[in-house]
């Protein structure tokens, strides 16, 4: 078939077709040798394209490396499609004749499970080469750069390209109608004909099942018997009666940001995570959310009416590839409105520091971006119009603040410098920290302010230096405060100064006269210190590195107010008759919540990094699935390993418990599911056998309510079902079509299907899940969204509720055994948002 499928592209190809595809089996390094590489070796070699063009070498780069993308893409999808024929074929041979003595209901032809014509067929309908012009990434708009952890960027003509063409198959269906489909049965209930068909799905009534397409590639989903007379595509799908509030943020970003943790006066303690700014009442245990920001908030500042605050976001990308500009949001703290947003294509890349003055009501604002020359502007935010703007370093920059007595004067730090300037006369004048016979430090990494005006700065060397008021001379030194970095300052109100270690994790108070009165050492679990917060009486908050904020004083020590994930954050699973959910991810932590209290009630490191998790049905144990191809069950009362298991040396991509719980499935990117025996409660397994069918990596698995069977979704798109008694494929269809299931996590399915939106690639849903009542369906997608929909989700792009919060691709999400709430992770911002069903 492989060489009847060359040969079949070298006649279409034209002349000179033979050469091109010798030559893409050459460049292929004798692979498939499907692809041209004429024109990328000329891409390469454009002199046009030299260093003095507009294209910078990180644009060539990426542009080359995802031309290389597209085409590894496209060759797995034939290497699964001639996996899928040849399966088919083998199906064919093996039941055809079982298929026929059987018979079938009445009114419906034969399952056809695979035929020669039909493997041809397939065979025309792979995806050829996309083209490599329009194909590369999307040019910087205003030289935005994006976050790290934002949600998947795209470029509109990449999408276009590689994602609106048609194949043979697809065009055929287009083109001309199906002879089956010719009818005069008024079975359907919008139309006359037993077959209907929109530009990505195809029904076959005949067959019994939705046929949809991604990236090229026909996904065949089984109608249950009940379904399939009333079915049709036409029918409009409905909202969910039902929608999501978002009732908890657990996680705070501490990692890489600073200053970002303030206590208002209605006793609530501000600060960020994702794109969402949290007021917590740490008395009322109650949080609000500022939810204005459509990406990743990377700074905050409060005004000095400790009301009104701002927050800096970074660059984005929406789903269909236009810019979201970095900008600075104004809000008012009591009502969560949008007061004013500053800077829409002014900013480049990130807004990183932001500050109010203090001593002229707080008119002005002060800004700095992450473009080359760290731009340093000042804004009448009221007018919300720019008074000036200056370079500030080509360095980073990590602070920006104004003076709280002198609203001319500003002060930026950062990396290798520190920087005194003056605002006159709508201009910016700065003049340099002179260090001259101290040691200048690499980073000035914080800022505060005594009650007499002198600065204080705390540095990478561990050292305190404090800059006399209205100079740029250092007049006291605090040598070796700390054992590495002084990450915070804190002037308190009775005129001591706190700072936070980053190496040695104290937190020490400073008399006024710079004599150490107490210190204090953070617990390692919880990392660094970040920043430091004043609250009430004595007490302080501290923000750790580690994502962690904690509460109390030099003199009692710190106790955890709010724990966050420090990495990629994969695995969920909730408790299956308690307030409770796991997660787990890359920091190699796994964390089991209690919803009520908002704390872990247990955490455990583990050795590897974490991908998945599931609970056996009586909830007493916990397996967890990592990136080494091992796996863990652990006690969830006691948090003690129970067993610890390998299968293979790739990442488990799933673990889940039967029903019943007398089975154990192990989803493994090496295309095998693992089946265990499980005995004791989940205590005791023993390896029955594995699954073997699968051409790439499985991504998502769902057992049947009775335990008989379940069924896998793959990299490649792929269907299957298994018996877990024998670990064999059902292939009949008629075996599994109406299988009642006890959850609906694989994102492909005719229960799910109308999750896909038009175009979609496969890999933009992550996750989905049913509510334990079967009316809900969300999903967590590759744009920072979740989604509500109604269950069954079995119309063509089918309508949802859309929620934000999050910043990076949504990993994972769930329903609490009671439905009272869903729960979803983020990828790259490690947060954790808990939704309440209204």
């Amino acid at each position: 078939m492989l060489e009847r499928r060359v040969l079949l592209w070298q006649r279409e190809a034209g002349p000179g077709g033979g050469d091109r595809a010798r030559a893409g089996a050459g460049g292929a390094g004798g692979g498939c040798g499907l692809y041209d590489t004429s024109s990328l070796l000329q891409y390469c070699n454009d002199d046009n394209l030299s260093g003095t063009s507009g294209m910078e070498v990180d644009d060539r780069v990426s542009a080359l490396e995802q031309r290389l993308q597209l085409q590894e893409d496209e060759l797995a999808v034939l290497k699964a499609a001639l996996a899928d024929a040849l399966r088919r074929l083998r199906a064919c041979e093996e039941q055809g004749a079982v298929l026929r003595a059987r018979g079938t209901p009445k009114g419906r032809a034969p399952p056809r499970l695979g035929t020669t014509a039909s493997v041809c067929q397939l065979l025309k309908g792979l995806p050829t080469r996309t083209p490599l012009n329009g194909s590369g990434p999307p040019r910087r708009v205003g030289g935005y750069a994006t976050s790290p952890s934002s949600p998947k960027k795209e470029a509109n003509s990449g999408r276009s390209s590689a994602r609106r063409y048609l194949s043979p198959e697809r065009l055929a269906s287009v083109r001309r109608e199906d002879p089956r489909s010719r009818t005069t049965s008024s079975s359907s209930n919008c139309s006359a004909k037993k077959e209907g068909k929109t530009k990505e799905v195809i029904f076959s009534m005949e067959e019994g099942s939705v046929k949809m397409f991604l990236r090229g590639r026909p996904v065949p989903m089984l109608i249950p018997d009940e379904l399939a007379p009333t079915y049709s595509l036409d029918t409009r799908s409905e909202l969910p009666s039902c929608r999501l509030k978002l009732d908890w943020v657990y996680g705070y970003r501490g990692r890489d940001c600073r200053a970002n943790l303030y206590l208002l006066p209605t006793g609530e303690i501000v600060y960020f995570v994702a794109s969402v700014a949290v007021l917590y009442s740490v008395e009322e245990q109650r949080q609000r959310h500022y939810l204005g920001h459509n990406d990743d908030i990377k700074c905050l500042a409060v005004h000095p009416d400790m009301v009104t605050i701002a927050t800096g976001q970074v660059a984005g990308t929406t789903k269909e590839g236009k810019p979201l500009p970095p900008h600075v949001r104004i809000w008012d703290s009591v009502s969560l409105s949008t007061l004013h947003v500053l800077g829409l294509g002014v900013f480049d890349r990130a807004v990183c520091c932001v500050g109010f003055s203090k001593s002229n009501g707080g008119n002005l604002l002060c800004a700095v971006d992450e473009s080359n020359d760290h731009m340093l502007s000042v804004w009448d935010w009221a007018k919300e119009a720019k008074v000036v703007d200056s370079k500030c370093s080509n360095e980073a920059v990590l602070v920006a603040t104004f003076h709280p007595t002198d609203p001319t004067a500003l002060i930026t730090c950062g990396k290798s410098h520190i920087y005194f300037w003056s605002l006159e006369g709508g201009s910016l004048s700065k003049r340099q920290g002179l260090f001259e016979k101290h040691e200048k430090p690499k980073y000035i990494l914080c800022v505060t302010f005594l009650e007499g005006g002198d600065v204080v700065t705390g540095d990478s060397g561990g050292n305190l230096y404090v800059w006399g008021k209205g100079g740029n001379r250092i007049t006291h030194v605090v040598a070796g405060a700390h054992d590495g970095g002084v990450f915070g300052l804190c002037a308190l109100r009775d005129g001591t100064l706190v700072s936070g270690g980053g190496r040695d994790r104290r937190v020490v108070l400073w008399g006024s006269d710079y004599s150490k009165l107490q210190e204090v050492e953070v617990p390692e679990d919880f990392g660094p210190v970040r920043t430091v917060a004043e609250g009430r009486g004595d007490t302080l908050y501290v923000g750790t590195t580690r994502n962690s904020i904690l509460q109390g004083s030099v003199h009692t020590g710190f106790s955890l107010l709010i724990q966050g994930h420090v990495e990629e954050l994969w695995g969920l699973a909730a408790h299956p008759s308690r307030a409770q959910f796991v997660t787990c991810g890359q920091d190699k932590l796994v964390h089991l919540w209690s919803v009520e209290s908002h704390q872990p009630v247990w955490s455990r490191a583990i050795e590897d990094p974490a991908r998945s998790a599931g609970f056996h049905p009586s909830g007493s144990v916990l397996a967890v699935g990592t990136v080494t191809g091992r796996w863990l069950l652990l006690d969830t009362e006691t948090h003690d390993l129970v067993a610890i298991h390998t299968d293979g040396n790739e990442q488990i991509s799933v673990v889940s418990f039967s029903p019943d719980g007398a089975y154990l499935a192990v989803g493994s990117h090496d295309n095998l599911v693992y089946v265990y025996t499980v005995d004791q409660g989940g205590r005791k397994v023993s390896r029955l056998g594995k699954c073997s069918g699968h051409s790439s990596f499985i991504t998502h698995l769902d057992w049947a309510k009775d335990s008989s069977c379940f069924v896998t979704n793959s990299g490649d798109y792929e269907i299957l079902y298994w018996d877990p008694t024998t670990c064999k494929q059902i292939t009949s269809a008629d075996a599994v079509r109406n299988v009642d299931w006890a959850t609906a996590t694989c994102v492909l399915g005719f229960g799910v299907f109308g999750i896909w939106s038009e175009g979609a690639d496969g890999t933009d849903i992550n996750a989905v899940a049913r509510s334990h009542d079967g009316k809900l369906l969300a999903s967590a997608d590759d744009f920072g969204k979740v989604h509500l929909f109604s269950y069954p989700c079995c119309q063509p792009r089918a309508l949802s509720h859309k929620y934000g919060g999050h910043s990076s691709h949504v990993t994972n999400v769930a329903f609490l055994w009671d439905d009272s709430m869903a729960l979803s992770t983020g990828g790259k911002d490690t947060s954790i948002l808990q939704w309440r069903v209204v």
